[in-house]
């Protein structure tokens, strides 16, 4: 290495000082030992160092007194990290935690601060720094490299990046979806960590016509949770598990009027009890997700004709009203709310959603575009091979396509 002559402006050789034992009880300023001198704080080229206390600084000195290249290996030998900073403490060159070894040297030296590289040694040997070597899913405790799975909550729709590798996602929203990002761009071996904290059913969506366990997507139903993997052109999971106990559970929920919303535990049992004198009618919001319920309305509310209607909140979705004394079924595809009894003990009614021409409300398994729908307000239609052909309203029949009558038409006038 050498130096600029501050008398002559040339370039000479310093006295290279080569190993120095430094107790760090502040922060410290450094300087080359130039033409010999060895009495102030100098840098040697070898320093083991004990800071006092921690947070301490080791400042290098000037960079612009030296060429590139000049080097010094520091070794930690107490018990506090520290910091070495270029000169006067401007910027951080690397922290030496107790018991590391880290070698630093000088790429450019334009000013005092100059640009300075690092190598880690490692702890007392030239091991690998475990620090250095940590990526996604890898920490650092201690001077050892361990799994990590970081938790990140999210309640809007996300798309997976690369750098989610080994994150714990976990939902907090109602229903939602989780896009996976093309399995190629992803990398065979790309896992992630997911969890349906929330209310609603989480869907989980590959890219384009990739699948998920052989399907186009999936969906996590609240309390869920599983690992994905990547294979480089389709994902699946681990730990999704099916429980084969049959077991139902019974909330019992007390109402008197107005709105309700069913948490995620309540809501959790399939047996649901509602209780209480009504003083007016309630409506009872259940989460946007796909779940089969026994409705019991045990409430006082049949003098005044209360009840109670259940939803799921959605913006236009069908919803379901039990009057007092009565029970139901009731099926939710996370939206809608569908009477699923057919003939259904001390129930007076039985709700069907409108439907359309194309998918009757009320169709046949072997021909499901034919059937009974509502067409519209007041309206009561039947739709052959989704095409609409009769249509009954307060005023009159309407009836598309051309008649035949064996038994003769007889009132009115044709």
């Amino acid at each position: 290495m050498s130096f600029n002559s501050p008398f002559t402006g040339t370039v000479i050789q310093p006295t290279d000082v080569s190993y120095r034992s430094v107790t760090l009880s502040a922060n410290t300023q450094l300087e080359w030992p130039i033409n010999g001198n060895a009495t102030d704080d100098y840098a040697a080229r070898i320093m083991q160092v004990t800071a006092t206390t921690g947070g301490l600084q080791l400042r290098m000195p000037p960079a612009n007194q030296t060429s590139v290249g000049n080097d010094a290996l520091i070794r930690n030998i107490g018990g506090n990290s520290f910091d070495v900073r270029n000169y006067d403490g401007v910027g951080s060159i690397v922290t030496v935690a107790a018991g590391e070894t880290k070698y630093i040297y000088i790429t450019t030296n334009a000013n005092e601060q100059g640009t300075w590289g690092n190598i880690a040694f490692g702890v007392g040997t030239s091991n690998a720094d475990a620090a250095t070597l940590a990526g996604l899913g890898l920490t650092v405790i201690g001077t050892t490299l361990n799994t990590a799975h970081p938790i990140t909550t999210f309640s809007s729709n996300y798309t997976t990046l690369a750098t989610d590798r080994a994150k714990t996602l976990v939902w907090t929203g109602g229903a939602g979806t989780l896009s996976l990002t093309a399995a190629a761009t992803l990398g065979d071996n790309w896992f992630i960590l997911v969890r349906n904290g929330g209310t609603g059913t989480l869907a989980v969506d590959p890219a384009g016509s990739e699948q998920i366990n052989g399907s186009s997507s999936i969906d996590l139903q609240p309390s869920d949770s599983a690992i994905i993997c990547c294979s480089g052109t389709a994902f699946f999971t681990v730990g999704i598990g099916k429980s084969t106990v049959f077991n139902f559970s019974q909330n019992t929920k007390a109402v008197t009027t107005g709105a309700y919303t069913l948490s995620a535990s309540e809501a959790a049992s399939p047996i649901q009890k509602f209780t209480g004198t009504l003083s007016g009618n309630v409506t009872v919001t259940i989460p946007q997700t796909v779940a089969v319920y026994y409705i019991t309305n045990q409430t006082d509310g049949t003098g005044a004709g209360y009840t109670i209607t259940f939803t799921t909140g959605a913006l236009g979705s069908q919803t379901a009203t039990v009057p007092a004394g009565q029970q139901v079924i009731l099926l939710c595809d996370s939206q809608n709310l569908f009477n699923a009894s057919t003939i259904a003990a001390g129930a007076s009614n039985i709700a069907l959603a409108n439907g359309t021409a194309g998918a009757p409300s009320l169709n046949f398994a072997a021909e499901t575009s034919t059937g009974v729908y509502r067409p519209g307000s007041g309206e009561f239609g039947i739709s052959i091979l989704a095409t609409k052909r009769f249509g009954l309203t307060a005023t009159g029949l309407t009836i598309t396509g051309t008649g035949t009558f064996s038994g003769g038409v007889g009132g009115g006038a044709f």
